[in-house]
């Protein structure tokens, strides 16, 4: 690569601050140089974006005369320089030495790539030591953490870590076992002082660099010494004291917020979303404790290695201008020739900082002698220092594939350790080894730097997890490894917000999409193995493996059962892909964080009940006032109260009911800062915890007992969402303000509780075990519970949520939870948000409403039924219509505000049916206790019940806006109309009105019945149509018949009155005819009509005449055979049926036998028999005697008549009288057969 390409630093990508970096993009477009070297034939790729920088823009570096002395201090030295970063502000130059949590510095910062764009994130130099295990002797040693994919390596430096146990006693059982396995004789080495020297002299030469004309100081005597301190200095704040975070500290630390929203991120002071310096007090002390977490470095750089990304971080100091824009300078001992490791530490350095070109200055004893500018490919071809680039690619990816392997659990602390000389690298899993040794986890320093890291990943991925749900498998995955690492007397805070975010993953509001499913199963961190039954698997891992040579057989025995897993040659890690089968984890092994999708909705609360609940005992927990709060056992059971209440018990609700409005309604204290009752204060972290936690258990009993009414489960359904009410006026006593949102979730309680109170009335016969599921409590809910009392003493929502045994009380609090719903959503707080709860409350209103106006008019009903005596109306019936008359009006209201025409349609419906129970109460009863004249209450009743369904019938519009309710309505109009005329027919008012106003009214009433009896339609009210247009036609068929018996005078009226009476009697014959299964009221209208017929031929003096009204009479007469066959068939079928019950009777129970089955009336039959037989006999010999006296000459055709008349007249007369029904019957169908004219089919209008 020339270096012409040019190198150009970003400068301060972000505001030009450093500190303002929360969390920069994974992605962007920040300086970006694609370099390729190549090493022979072979190409090696190269890609370096600069995340962040915190230097300047490359400067020229100033040439050094020959001859200048390195040995003496330049004047401006060891002056803070922006140029050289932090390698100027130490004597140890560009190779500062690492600290010990570098790496979470950098992914605190870059929180985007941790997890799965980045396969390691480490300071540069530790990238170099890896890279250089197979050629060099000297040991490494390195804490290796796994977050997801990402690996973050750190310097892990035993000897200063153990020089630090001796003081404070710390890491005692890792010290005792390296001294056993590794080196039994252990002691600080001490740097030389020609390292010191070799130090200060590259530190010298940096400074003259960036300025030439800078004066020579001498140089102080103590100049070792001084180095000395300062590099005891650097070791002693290097390594932080033991984590610690008090929840004391956290408080006073903890960011206060006022109002936090509802919707607000997941708690922890807030970690996901602000800058790192307002992050990190809530979760370290200050001081020592937070040293080593910030990301120090001049420049974080995204490098790809290959196919291996790395997040990197160097110091390197980059001088650049005219005609070389960016090189690295080296300082050279001409003496000593560049070996394979300098030369392999200058090339990856160039490579890592995308730097073109390296200028090498040569000194002897401190004296420059000379430089020379080197390109960056070149550097591999160096004499004496040659090496292949393709091997370090071979060994890069052999030491990723071999930790990732290995480094399998989240959240664990690895020890990758090669001790001086040797040829093997071991890997230790120093959180196992820990437990192994019963010591405290928090002794290893690393835990709470990794839980958090570990926790801001999750929020990171939590936060894009609302777009994408295939991340929940990984982000549940972080969070309990999280927790397991943390203690929770001690991080509290972490603890209650990673509980509260895994109860974020379970989706309540709605089911698992298909689709969704596979993705949600496989959306676990692919290469985290951290549940326990993965355990034995990983242990397989670590075994001996011939197949591949992965790990091998170290010289000590007890090594092998302690390491994860060895390396036994580190010239393995030079020959290509050796250690690739094991890379192929990330594809082959199946994911075990993958999430826990279930369809069941019951499961998934459960889910989140369960981290609700361990979110609110940390939180407890970390509240100090325990003394102060009422004593309560969490594993005894608070009682459910339920009590059957009485009417008078409604005025006690109605105080009860004002609590569920007040919770909205007043305002609540924006201003609160005294403490709650649990002694937590308002705006610390433990109070907006607790806030979402209620919160969160509020909506997941709310969704618990909408599943519960789906089932049917009312008992169940009803103790959560008291459950859910219960928290949330926890929720209210602890808040501040009630966010819009949320009120219209409490809106959405209370109307799912009314919703289960009306199915609880409506379902009474199975109170018992509604009862028995109401009164169950799990283990769970008890320790919510009093975890709520610590509260509140959750007693606003008590009348509501009580299990009322009296079915009016239960439509009564119905009522007013969804009055209460209702007036929340047009509350002020929610009068500027449109809801589309508003419309599905008010229609619960109207229905709610009606159920009670149906449930007095019932109770109305059955009082009239009871009275024993008919007398007046009592004043308890009044009441009863008024409270059923108030509610239908209301109700009606409801519906009309939302424009449901059907529902209004309905309501105007039962008003009329109510309107005809009070018509039937004011029926006049005469002295004798028997039904009295139609009294005009009644008319005026049964008018106002036609008003209010015609009003229905307009507000339906049509029948093709609601067929079944139109139906409905036109069936309940034509009765209506039915009843009042047969009621004006059947007890006319004849003192009050004259014959014939009544007969007009009837007559125009039957024709309204009649207009609305939909003939036409097929439907299951079609029979009674017919039914009833059968009827009405036979009624005024009778009424007109009546009339013309009785109408004297007025032959006009007379004949109009025979010709209504005759069209009558044929339309109501064709309806009977057509239902077949009306046997007795066919019967009855043929005799009727075969009376009225012999009443007219009495008014007639021809014979001629006589004879043809009397051959009419017959015809009629002959119809009966019809209703007689039907009869026939009716009573053979019973006769069917009581011989198959008599066969079927056991010999136990003789007397036993089952009654018929078939709806015929025998008394009605018979009755109508013994009007049939005379009236036949009397035509049969009326028309005999005439036929025989009349003077003109028979024709054959009128002998052939007389002989069959005789003949049946002949055996009418000899039949017997007590024969059974059934043969009698028979007897008469056989008769009129023989009857029929032979002009018409004997099988026409057959049945």
């Amino acid at each position: 690569m020339s270096a012409s390409a040019g190198y150009r630093e970003p400068g301060v990508p972000l505001d030009n601050a450093k500190d303002e970096v929360s969390g920069p993009s994974c992605t962007g477009d920040n300086s970006k140089h694609d370099s390729a070297i190549c090493s022979g034939e072979s190409e090696i790729k190269s890609c370096a974006v600069v995340k962040y920088s915190a230097a300047p823009p490359p400067t020229s570096y100033a040439l050094l005369q020959e001859k200048t002395d390195l040995k003496l201090p330049p004047a401006n030295w060891l002056r803070e320089n922006p140029q050289l970063g932090s390698a100027g502000t130490t004597v140890l130059g560009s190779s500062s030495k690492s600290k010990p949590f570098s790496s979470f510095g950098m992914a605190y910062d870059f929180i985007d790539c941790i997890g799965d764009d980045v396969d390691v994130v480490s300071d540069s130099e530790n990238i170099k030591k890896l890279l250089k295990i197979p050629y060099s002797k000297s040991h490494v040693s390195m804490a290796v953490h796994r977050v997801g994919r990402t690996l973050l390596l750190d310097e892990l430096d035993i000897q200063e870590l153990f020089m630090r146990s001796s003081q404070t006693g710390d890491w005692t059982w890792l010290k005792e076992f390296y001294q056993r396995l590794i080196d039994q004789k252990w002691q600080r080495k001490k740097k030389s002082k020609e390292h010191w020297y070799q130090k200060a002299i590259l530190s010298k030469f940096l400074y003259y660099s960036i300025n030439g004309d800078g004066a020579a100081e001498p140089v102080a005597d103590n100049l070792n010494e001084r180095e000395e301190e300062n590099q005891a200095e650097e070791f002693s704040s290097s390594w932080p004291t033991t984590f610690t975070s008090p929840s004391d500290a956290e408080e006073s630390d903890a960011p206060k917020e006022e109002n936090v929203p509802v919707d607000s991120k997941f708690a922890l002071g807030q970690v996901t979303s602000v800058p790192k310096e307002q992050n990190l007090p809530t979760l370290f002390n200050e001081g020592e404790n937070s040293q080593g977490l910030r990301n120090d470095f001049v420049r974080n750089i995204m490098w790809t290695f290959e196919d291996i990304h790395m997040l990197v971080g160097s110091n390197m100091p980059i001088f650049g201008g005219g005609r070389y824009p960016a090189v690295s300078l080296r300082l050279r001992d001409n003496n000593k020739p560049i070996n394979i490791l300098t030369g392999i530490d200058y090339w990856l350095d160039n490579l890592m900082c995308n730097v073109p070109e390296l200028v090498m200055c040569f000194h002897v004893n401190g004296i420059v002698q000379k430089y020379e500018m080197i390109k960056t490919e070149d550097i591999p071809h160096l004499e004496k220092s040659t090496f292949s680039t393709r091997v370090v690619k071979d060994i890069a990816q052999n030491i990723l594939s071999f930790l990732k392997s290995n480094c399998t659990k989240e959240g664990h602390t690895y020890w990758l350790f090669k001790a001086s000389g040797s040829d093997i690298v071991k890997l230790y899993d120093l959180t196992t080894l820990c437990e192994e040794a019963e010591e405290d986890k928090c002794q290893n320093p690393f835990t709470l730097p990794v839980a958090v890291l570990l926790y801001k990943v999750a929020s990171n991925l939590m936060l894009k997890a609302r777009q994408n749900r295939k991340h929940y498998g990984t982000i549940r995955t972080l969070l309990l490894n999280c927790v397991k690492l943390l203690d929770q007397e001690r991080h509290p805070q972490i603890i209650a917000s990673a509980h509260y975010m895994l109860s974020e993953l379970f989706q309540l509001d709605e089911p698992p999409e298909e689709d969704g499913g596979e993705s949600l199963r496989a959306g676990g961190s692919e290469d985290s193995y951290s549940d326990e039954d993965r355990e034995e698997e990983e242990e397989d891992l670590t075994e001996d493996s011939d197949d591949n040579g992965s790990f091998g057989n170290c010289s000590s025995p007890q090594d092998d059962s302690k390491a994860v897993a060895v390396i036994r040659s580190v010239g393995e890690l030079s020959v290509p892909e050796k250690y690739k089968s094991t890379h192929q984890i990330r594809v082959s092994q199946k994911p075990s964080g993958a999430f826990p999708v279930s369809q069941d909705k019951e499961e998934r609360c459960r889910h989140v009940l369960s981290y609700v609940l361990k979110g609110l005992k940390a939180v407890d927990g970390s509240i100090k006032k325990e003394s102060d709060l009422p004593a309560a056992d969490p594993n005894t059971p608070i009682p459910l109260k339920y009590e059957d209440r009485s009417a008078n018990g409604a005025c006690a609700a109605e105080k009860g009911i004002s609590l569920l409005l007040e919770r909205a309604a007043e305002p609540l204290q924006a201003d609160q800062k005294h403490q709650t009752r649990s002694g937590m204060i308002p705006g610390s972290w433990q109070h907006r915890m607790k806030l979402q936690l209620f919160l969160k258990a509020s909506k997941a009993y709310y969704v618990l007992s909408d599943a519960a009414t789906n089932l049917l489960k009312y008992g169940r359904a009803l103790r959560y969402i008291k459950l859910s009410l219960q928290c949330y006026d926890a929720y209210c006593s602890v808040s501040s303000t009630l966010h819009p949102q949320v009120l219209q979730f409490h809106s959405q309680c209370l109307s799912l509780c009314g919703d289960i109170q009306l199915m609880l009335a409506q379902n009474a016969n199975n109170r018992a075990a509604y009862l028995e599921e109401y009164s169950y409590q799990t283990k769970e809910d008890q320790e919510i519970l009093h975890s709520l009392h610590r509260e509140s003493s959750c007693q606003a929502f008590n009348m509501a949520t009580d299990l009322a045994m009296d079915p009016e009380y239960q439509l009564f609090v119905s009522s007013k939870c969804y009055e209460a719903a209702y007036e929340l959503l047009v509350s002020e707080p929610l009068k500027d948000h449109t809801s589309d709860q508003l419309a599905p409350v008010l229609k619960r209103l109207g229905n709610i409403r009606n159920e009670m106006g149906v449930y007095y008019m019932n109770q109305a009903a059955a009082m009239q039924t009871e009275k024993e005596v008919k007398k007046s109306v009592s004043v308890a019936e009044q009441e009863m219509w008024k409270k059923s008359f108030a509610f239908f009006e209301k109700g009606m209201k409801d519906f009309e505000a939302i424009g449901d025409s059907t529902n209004t349609a309905l309501l105007l419906c039962n008003t009329g049916r109510l309107m005809r129970i009070c018509a039937q109460a004011h029926c006049a009863i005469a002295g004798d206790q028997s039904r009295g004249e139609f009294s005009p209450e009644e008319a005026l009743y049964y008018n106002k019940a036609i008003d209010y369904y015609l009003r229905a019938m307009k507000s339906l519009a049509g029948r093709e806006s609601h067929p079944a309710v139109w139906d409905s309505v036109n069936w309940e109009l034509s009765t209506t109309y039915f009843t009042l005329a047969t009621l004006l027919q059947d007890y006319a008012p004849l003192s009050r009105k004259a014959q014939e106003q009544i007969e007009r009214e009837v007559t125009e009433a039957m024709m309204k019945s009649l207009k609305y009896c939909d003939l036409q339609t097929e439907s299951a009210r079609q029979p009674l149509y017919q039914y009833r247009a059968a009827t009405i036609h036979h009624r005024l068929a009778s009424m007109y018949h009546s009339c013309f018996r009785n109408q004297v005078g007025d032959e006009h009226l007379r004949k109009q009155h025979r010709s209504l009476a005759e069209l009558h009697y044929s339309k109501a014959v064709g309806l009977f005819l057509s239902l077949k299964d009306a046997p007795c009221e066919l019967l009855r209208t043929l005799l009727e009509r075969v009376a009225f017929a012999e009443f007219t031929m009495a008014g007639q003096s021809s014979s001629a005449a006589k004879l043809k009204s009397l051959t009419g009479a017959i015809e009629i007469m002959t119809e009966t055979r019809f209703a007689f066959q039907m009869i026939h068939k009716e009573l053979l079928q019973e006769q069917t049926e009581l011989s198959e019950s008599d066969a079927a009777e056991s010999a136990e129970s003789p007397d036993v036998s089952s009654g018929p089955t078939s709806g015929l009336n025998l008394e009605e039959v018979m009755k109508l028999i013994g009007v049939f037989e005379p009236s036949f006999s009397f035509l049969l010999l009326q028309v005999i005697k005439l036929m025989t006296t009349i003077k003109r000459k028979p024709s054959n055709k009128d002998e052939e008549l007389l002989k069959t008349y005789k003949n049946v007249y002949s055996k009418l007369l000899r039949a017997e009288k007590n024969a059974p029904i059934l043969s009698r019957v028979e007897l008469y169908v056989e008769l009129l057969e023989q009857l029929t004219p032979q002009t018409r089919s004997d099988e026409a209008g057959k049945p």
